[in-house]
């Protein structure tokens, strides 16, 4: 049986899957847009992880993000980079 969570966004409440890491926007478009039933391809997802891990080394080493932050998004963009996530972006390619 599947669990749920209620999630609030600007257009109210949602139920979504307890275990999903995305939220209520995302349920939304993926509700209101299934436009080809295709989702992005996990390399795809991957590289914009190795991206955010990037981009958050840099602007931690030019003092514009606190460390603490730094690591914390670098050590989750490392977890979706190695593909472990990619069921969790579910919005249509063609949507966006």
């Amino acid at each position: 049986m599947t669990q749920y969570r209620k999630e609030k966004d600007s257009m109210g409440e949602v139920s979504l899957p307890a275990d999903a890491l995305y939220g209520a926007t995302t349920l939304r478009a993926v509700e209101n847009f299934p436009i080809s039933g295709r989702t992005f391809a996990g390399t795809f997802i991957q590289m914009f992880a190795e991206l955010k891990f990037a981009s958050a080394k840099a602007n931690a080493k030019l003092g514009k993000l606190e460390k603490k932050l730094a690591d914390s998004i670098c050590k989750a963009a490392d977890k979706v980079s190695k593909g472990g996530f990619d069921e969790h972006f579910p919005i249509d390619v063609f949507q966006t």
